[in-house]
């Protein structure tokens, strides 16, 4: 073989120069800064647009820093194929959470679950209540998506029908699903951290009530505090009449929870998300055609087509577009006129383009070079644990993407605490304090544009009052820079570890 032919079989690789840290800068000053215009401009409707063309100009930059620095567009066009195609599986379920809205208010089950609530629950009561009932069903569950897409939607029409605040009570269903989910050994994220840092799983869930049950503490406290000293609106006096309304339009009774049932159970099961509300939706559009017969032709108002048809498209209607109430009553129809696959299109589009962003940074390694500069601040253990949670707040930021917020910081940082003598708990907790936590905050990370759209409340409007959220970090953080409750290594001695 002649040496021209080894070059040929053989074409030299592209060579990639490794970022500066201005290169890595440059890209998320510009997203800070067009995402702060965003908010400037439109407000709450920032997240219908706006925000979606900041993340999609930011990841233009990107690019071209990329191409800078030698990459390709074939190579960074493959990093946002590989980052949208990890939210997938969360796109997936957003579309089947909205056709779960729409059959579960068609047949009543929503409205069954508004009713019930305003006869339990008192209004001083209630904030707390909804965090806690939150926290003990994600916590059998684990999945924090699961509730909010079902106890989350009935709390949030309870709250609205007693005039309390909505965006509260969304504070408090995020905080209860979170603590669930957090310290379930069913919930993903719960088994990813410990994997990523090498710890065992309950060893995990252990270290993590340290900083958890505190927060949840304060958390409770700081909304049996709202809930006495914040005064309901005048949906308290017109309880009656809407109660009176829901039995009225849908006859509510315990028989309408069989979709809520079903879903609890399949989730304890532990059969997986997608499916899980999947079949959900069937059971709520099987329970319409049976209890809500008339409820479902009303709806459809086509006199024209044959019963069984008319059933049909109801049903397919509910799930496609969503439902729309009629009780006659303003506010109630507001607020039982949601669902469908179609409500959660902006949704998938502002996380398709946060993925794309988060992909590009990925892969033109600016992201890495960000993490490169913050491990030059590490001086102690402390510093090291503080740094992991700042860099997991911050990679929910830029990725979009809690289980990217996880892997990426926790790949990295996974030397430093064997160098450090830290044990991997104290790694997985700080993992979880911040990646886990904090992804409901971010209104472009898919968990917080997930809450946004199926709560129905803006991220930015129930951020403030998402206090296990917000609290946890910091008890992490000051449990780091005081020393207290962090495990280190255990040293083996070399007979010990020859046996």
């Amino acid at each position: 073989m002649t040496s021209n032919q080894s070059l040929s079989d053989n074409p030299k690789k592209p060579t990639h120069k490794t970022p500066s840290l201005l290169d890595a800068l440059i890209p998320l000053i510009a997203l800070v800064c067009m995402l702060t215009a965003s908010v400037y401009l439109f407000s709450s409707d920032s997240s219908y647009g706006a925000n979606q063309i900041a993340l999609i100009m930011a990841a233009c930059i990107a690019l071209v820093v990329g191409v800078k620095n030698g990459y390709s567009w074939q190579e960074m066009e493959a990093g946002i194929v590989k980052s949208v195609s990890l939210s997938t599986g969360a796109l997936l379920i957003l579309f089947a959470v909205g056709s779960l809205i729409g059959t579960w208010i068609l047949a009543g089950t929503v409205p069954t679950m508004i009713f019930y609530g305003m006869k339990l629950l008192d209004p001083d009561y209630f904030y707390a209540a909804s965090c806690l009932l939150c926290a003990v069903v994600a916590l059998s569950i684990g999945s924090s998506w699961t509730v909010a897409g079902t106890l989350g939607i009935a709390l949030v029409g309870v709250a609205a029908a007693m005039g309390l605040s909505v965006e509260i009570t969304a504070g408090a269903i995020i905080s209860g699903a979170y603590f669930g989910d957090k310290m379930s050994p069913m919930s993903d994220t719960t088994n990813l951290a410990p994997a990523v840092a090498g710890s065992e799983l309950f060893s995990h869930i252990r270290h993590m009530v340290w900083t958890t049950a505190p927060s949840i503490i304060i958390a409770l406290i700081g909304f049996l505090f709202l809930g006495f000293t914040t005064e309901a609106g005048e949906g308290v006096s017109n309880l009656t009449t809407t109660m009176a309304l829901i039995d009225q339009a849908y006859n509510p009774g315990l028989h309408l929870l069989l979709p809520l049932l079903a879903v609890l159970i399949l989730a304890y099961k532990k059969l997986p998300a997608f499916p899980t509300v999947i079949l959900g939706t069937l059971v709520g559009a099987i329970c319409a055609v049976l209890f809500q017969f008339d409820g479902v032709i009303k709806f459809v108002n086509d006199e024209s087509l044959p019963t069984v048809v008319a059933l049909i498209k109801g049903v397919w209607l509910a799930m496609f577009d969503g439902y729309t109430a009629n009780t006659g009553d303003k506010t109630l129809d507001s607020l039982l006129s949601r669902g469908g696959m179609s409500s959660m299109v902006n949704t998938v589009w502002l996380i398709l383009c946060a993925m794309a962003f988060g992909g590009v940074m990925e892969k033109t390694g600016l992201l890495k070079r960000l993490m490169q500069d913050v491990l030059t601040m590490v001086k102690s253990s402390g510093s090291l644990i503080i740094t992991t949670l700042a860099s997991c707040i911050g990679a929910n930021l830029i990725t979009g993407d809690q289980f990217i917020a996880i892997l990426l910081p926790g790949r990295m940082l996974k030397v430093e605490y064997e160098k450090h003598g830290l044990a991997p708990v104290n790694l997985s907790r700080a993992l979880e304090d911040s990646a886990t936590i904090t992804s409901p905050l971010v209104p472009w990370n898919t968990c917080g544009a997930y809450m946004a759209s199926t709560l129905g409340v803006a991220t930015i409007a129930y951020l403030p009052f998402a206090f296990f959220n917000l609290v946890c970090p910091f008890i992490s953080a000051a449990y780091a820079y005081y020393d207290f409750k962090i495990e280190k290594l255990e040293t083996v001695e070399p007979q010990q570890a020859l046996a």
